[in-house]
């Protein structure tokens, strides 16, 4: 095998690629505008993701292509099943098809389907499936021979064999998956769904049987007596149900070793909410990496509020027999922290209800990273500003004492250009002639002053939002009063912005005093918000 040393220096480490699903066009959009460099998706049942295949037809397929490449972004087209002999010919028009498409690469999994697809479309790169279940220099080099030139390595490989197979082929690119269901099954080989259903995983219509609830028996030959086993009380009966991946905690550890060229969001099924906040903060996790800094609790804290069957950081940092923790055998998904409540159009002007909304109950908006979102006060309802902290615990903390102004003006420094841009300074600029930041000690907050705001969203009361303008001039020139380094451990604070509606206005102007999910009717907000965010509220 080829040999090699790799550096990991971050001046000489090309920058990683953040890989998000497209189940469909509309989640692709959102998927590109949250973050991601490149997405994957798939046509057909040639896809491992039959449902979510069949969103996508080949003419929206080929806009998806244009839009993506018009961002200057890619997409990679999974055509990861495994064929039987039956669907080869429809397997060769299908590659085809995609090929004139122009797709920036094809996700494989199969000798054969990579045979194919070098004969039909030499000109598309191959990446290799995890499916496939590379977890060596051996098997890595034998599909690095066969022409593909990125393998999505197995869930089961450690960080330091990935960085073993790159020593060795430094060539070769690796994909790892960073967050998202993990299959109870060796790299997904499981036959559960097919033997209780017909639905088989490896041709993309797995049932997640896993995830069931099953119940045990014992029967007694001599006398056929049945009997129910009962399981340690608090332990539940869910034996095959794994934990979802969550790497959010390792990403400084993943890309300081050089070896990883992508990292991958599992989930072309799930929701769009889902593709947001989970490109949202890898974003974040993985530009803070090379900006020199790392918000942890945040990441944390953002992802917690999604539904999932708890988390495990899986096998890349720790091996199985260190770590006894990939199994949820209590339940088959919590429901997360928030509640979507709410879904912003595209044209940023009206947002469809995903949940409730009530006259006065106060939302959170989540927004593509460096949005502007203007301070607003009128009729519809108002957008003000608080300040968020990573650590959940602390959310009901307002930082904005004025014998603390300097220091909170510091706390700005930490942030992100893409959490806190020139437009977004200009956007809460101060009038010199406007507001007074003595009454704003958190310390001195009387309860009663934020009464119709829920106690856990950390936000600024409108009555102070507006006038708690920063000078621009002042974030610009703010030093921060500790070294590069403690910046690293304590710059999990994030500004937080929040609506609040005076008038549930629809758009065929009829008003109502709340509004439910059932309801198909776009309602008006204050003013337009960057197309597909989403308003949210913490779960009680």
């Amino acid at each position: 095998m080829r040999d090699s040393t790799i550096s990991n220096s971050k001046d000489s480490i090309k920058k990683v690629e953040l890989l998000s699903p497209a189940g469909n066009f509309h989640k692709l959009k959102i998927a590109l505008s949250y973050g991601a460099d490149a997405v994957y998706g798939g046509v057909s049942h040639f896809s491992l993701r039959n449902r979510s295949g069949k969103e996508f037809t080949y003419e929206s397929f080929a806009d998806a292509v244009s839009y993506t490449h018009k961002r200057g972004k890619k997409i990679y087209a999974t055509i990861n099943g495994f064929p039987f002999n039956s669907q080869i010919n429809s397997l060769k028009n299908h590659i085809a098809k995609m090929r004139d498409l122009g797709v920036n690469a094809f996700i494989v999994a199969t000798p054969g389907v990579i045979k194919l697809c070098k004969e039909i479309a030499p000109n598309i790169p191959l990446h290799l499936s995890t499916q496939a279940n590379v977890l060596n220099g051996l098997d890595a080099e034998v599909f690095y021979e066969l022409g593909v030139r990125r393998i999505v390595a197995a869930r089961e490989l450690s960080l330091k064999d990935a960085m073993e197979i790159k020593s060795h082929i430094p060539e070769l690119e690796i994909e790892i998956f960073i967050h998202g269901s993990m299959c109870f099954a060796f790299s997904g080989r499981c036959l559960i769904s097919s033997l209780q259903n017909g639905r088989v995983p490896n041709r993309g219509s797995c049932a997640n049987d896993c995830r069931f609830d099953y119940e045990f028996y014992v029967k007694n030959p001599d006398n056929g007596v049945m009997m129910r086993l009962e399981e340690e009380e608090g332990v539940g009966s869910h034996i095959f149900n794994a934990k979802d991946l969550n790497l959010s905690q390792h990403i400084d550890t993943i890309l300081d070793s050089g070896a990883i060229s992508a990292l991958k969001i599992e989930g072309r099924t799930k929701s769009a909410y889902y593709a947001a906040l989970t490109t949202r903060t890898y974003r974040m996790a993985i530009d803070d990496f090379y900006a020199g800094k790392s918000r942890k609790k945040l990441y944390k804290a953002e992802l917690d509020g999604l539904q999932n069957r708890g988390f495990t950081d899986g096998y890349i940092i720790h091996r199985p027999f260190e770590r006894q923790n990939t199994q949820n055998l209590e339940s088959a998904i919590s429901m997360g922290e928030y509640q979507v409540s709410g879904e912003v159009r595209e044209d940023g002007e009206y947002a469809l209800c995903k949940f409730t909304t009530k006259i006065g109950e106060v939302k959170e908006i989540i927004a593509p990273l460096g949005s502007e979102i203007p301070l607003i006060n009128n009729e519809i309802g108002e957008i003000f500003r608080g300040f968020g902290d990573g650590d959940s615990s602390k959310k009901d903390s307002i930082d904005l004492d004025s014998a603390d102004l300097d220091s909170s003006l510091q706390d700005f420094s930490d942030l992100d250009s893409n959490d806190l841009d020139s437009s977004t300074a200009d956007s809460i600029k101060k009038d010199s002639n406007e507001g007074d930041f003595s009454d704003l000690d958190s310390n001195k907050k009387d309860s009663a002053e934020l009464n119709s705001v829920p106690k856990n969203s950390s936000v600024m009361d409108s009555s102070t939002a507006d006038s708690a303008n920063l000078d621009s001039t002042n974030l610009d020139s703010a030093e921060p009063d500790s070294s590069p380094q403690d910046s690293i451990q304590d710059s999990n604070k994030e500004i937080k912005y929040f609506i609040r509606f005076k008038k549930i206005l629809l758009e065929n102007g009829k008003e109502l005093s709340e509004i439910h999910s059932g309801n198909v009717n776009y309602f008006k907000l204050p003013f337009p918000l960057p197309p597909h965010s989403f308003l949210r509220q913490k779960v009680e």
